[in-house]
């Protein structure tokens, strides 16, 4: 048995893709009532020759569009966490400080927390918007495929592993009924279709 391996990067306002690779040992042959399970999160997979290049491409295209974003957050969580350390290294001197130089950072401190806590939900909201619009109907299109892949290789169901086994429902599983690398190689045998483009923002 080999369990179906998880991730969990993000970037400052919204989960992100860094998917860790699992063992492919072979696929179930084909047969009446059989059962598949497929790890979704390795469609994601970014080692050349490994998940789904449609998926992942459309993944690119938001991480792009939101990277400006995401680069202004990081900034300015940089220049809150350097304020909390002058803050404190002020407070802590045993040499005389004008207490209006400790309540201005300390005032900078607390606009800018309030800032970056609108701003990554303002982006979070966004995100999850445009998720929806680029990486979702691609998403839906891979579903349509897997409809079409059980019905030609003869199989009654296919679970999503992965999150059965985030839900604990999924408590082990035998490889061969894993068809994870064969779906997405079925997938990415087919036309690409048109590109996914980015919404000017």
């Amino acid at each position: 048995m080999r369990r179906f391996s998880f991730f969990a990067a993000t970037l400052m306002f919204a989960a992100m893709f860094a998917v860790p690779a699992i063992a492919q040992t072979g696929t179930a042959q084909p047969g009446p009532g059989k059962v598949g399970l497929v790890n979704t999160f390795l469609f994601a997979e970014d080692k050349p020759g490994t998940g789904i290049t449609k998926f992942k491409n459309a993944l690119g295209v938001l991480n792009a569009e939101f990277k400006p974003l995401n680069d202004e957050l990081t900034t300015m969580q940089t220049r809150f966490q350097a304020l909390g350390a002058e803050i404190q290294k002020l407070q802590s001197s045993t040499a005389p400080i004008d207490p209006a130089t400790i309540r201005a950072k300390v005032d900078e401190y607390k606009l800018l927390e309030i800032n970056i806590k609108r701003k990554q939900e303002d982006a979070k909201a966004r995100y999850d918007s445009r998720y929806e619009a680029v990486v979702g109907l691609v998403f839906a299109d891979i579903l349509k495929v897997m409809n079409e892949y059980a019905k030609a290789k003869g199989y009654a169901v296919i679970f999503d592993g992965a999150k059965l086994e985030e839900s604990q429902i999924l408590m082990g599983f035998d490889d061969k009924y894993d068809v994870t690398k064969d779906f997405i190689a079925y997938y990415n045998a087919r036309p690409p279709g048109p590109a996914v483009a980015a919404t000017p923002r």
